[in-house]
């Protein structure tokens, strides 16, 4: 079973903004016209219908968008990069890889069409011809384009189906969802013959609806045991649940108790999820002499179980029956109660501000928008250092330095570069 991986993403870095001038008689320099660099490529993910699994990802786990252009003279912008389109099964669920514990949710693409932009392009650096002034008509600045984001994720895909069929493995769930659709899952006599999801779809008069066979679980899946969280997770998607019991186990009761139970250790709401309670192989003269006595033990604890044979589709037809107007309730029932949520993660702002901390001697300044103009230029040339001095007094860096306790000849660092300050 391929049914969640964890990928690497990272969008596209912004184009560096041009240092370029125009070449024009009497004007000084040729007065600025570096144009900006474009921006990084998203990194962007979407559900689709056309897809029904995530074993791609056993090949590919890595995925880079195209970085943007640096700009040109004569005020060209650099192209933008391109975006990577990431395209998962509808039903995926898109999380951080995060610490143990933390439930952090990016996205739920349980639509078809449905996006989520998982890791944005950088900006592209702004060129020379923004830091133009009065006082400054020949500058020798601009930006380096900003980092694209990357992240670690996990995907993981859930189960959109109308109803589940779950029970201990062997209890006939293969046979009765071959019975009542098209699916041919395998079939034989042993433990976790299904290993993966089966999805059939059941029809009735106009109205079709989606069935999913649950692989099997044995106790103490919710701790991971047999197929453990593989089997557990696929049922939170579905509306309702048949439980298929083996008529001819010893104790058909308490096998339905187990199974529940460890629905509830796993997640307390897919112990309330509606059910169907199914006895099965009624056909072996066994369990039928003893029908009298499991519908009796079943009525104990207030479950009125139906009796089929999967094998040759005695009591197929009302268990659908029963399905369907069960179904049509949990609809109904849902159509009145239910409360849009928002399921797409909205990104919070790129951080933003400017701080000062002394490090060692030094004084670390973090600013974004200055560490852009330092990482891009030369400041060992006298001019571009006063062109910087008078940007790092437009953004406020050093009224920033100054509260720190910094005084003129004090050695600074942003980013990756050093400086003395004055």
């Amino acid at each position: 079973m391929f049914d969640w991986t964890e990928i690497d993403v990272r969008a596209g870095n912004g184009g560096d903004g041009a240092i370029s001038f125009r070449h024009e008689k009497y004007v000084p320099f040729g007065g600025p016209d570096g144009g900006d660099g474009g921006k990084g490529g998203d990194v962007v993910i979407e559900a689709s219908a056309s897809i029904d699994n995530l074993r791609l990802f056993q090949r590919k786990r890595r995925f880079r968008a195209e970085a943007g252009e640096a700009g040109r003279g004569q005020k060209r912008h650099g192209r933008n990069g391109r975006d990577v389109v990431i395209t998962v099964p509808v039903g995926t669920v898109v999380s951080p890889k995060t610490a143990l514990g933390d439930n952090t949710i990016i996205a739920d693409l349980s639509e078809a069409g449905q996006q989520v932009v998982v890791a944005r392009g950088g900006r592209g650096g702004l060129g020379n011809v923004h830091f133009a002034s009065s006082t400054n008509q020949t500058p020798q600045i601009a930006q380096k384009g900003e980092a694209g984001e990357s992240a670690s994720l996990i995907l993981e895909l859930k189960l959109i189906a109308d109803i589940g069929i779950i029970g201990y493995p062997n209890v006939g769930k293969s046979t009765l969802i071959t019975a009542v659709s098209a699916a041919h899952p395998k079939i034989a006599p042993y433990p976790f013959t299904t290993l993966e999801p089966v999805l059939g779809v059941m029809e009735r008069d106009d109205r079709s609806v989606v069935i999913a066979e649950i692989p099997g679980l044995v106790d103490e899946a919710h701790l991971g045991r047999g197929l453990g969280h593989d089997f557990l997770r696929h049922i939170t998607r579905t509306r309702m649940l048949i439980h298929l019991v083996d008529g001819s186990s010893a104790e058909p009761v308490a096998d339905m108790v187990r199974v529940n139970t460890e629905l509830g250790l796993f997640d307390s709401a897919l112990a309330k999820k509606p059910q169907l309670v199914a006895v099965n192989k009624i056909d072996l003269p066994a369990v039928r002499a003893h029908r009298t006595e499991i519908a009796k033990a079943f009525r104990e604890v207030a479950v009125t179980p139906l009796f089929i044979a999967a094998a040759s589709g005695e009591g197929v037809p009302e268990l659908l029956e029963a399905a369907f107007e069960r179904l049509e309730e949990i609809t109904g029932a849902a159509e009145v109660t239910a409360v849009p949520a928002p399921k797409v993660f909205r990104p919070q702002p790129r951080a933003g501000g400017i701080k000062v901390s002394h490090e060692a001697g030094v004084y670390v300044i973090e600013a974004p928008e200055l560490q852009r103009i330092v990482e891009r230029v030369d400041l060992e040339k006298p001019t571009v250092a006063a062109q910087l001095g008078r940007e790092m007094k437009k953004l406020g860096v050093n009224a920033a330095l100054k509260k720190a306790g910094a005084t003129p000849g004090a050695r600074v660092r942003c980013g990756t570069v050093t400086w003395d300050w004055y």
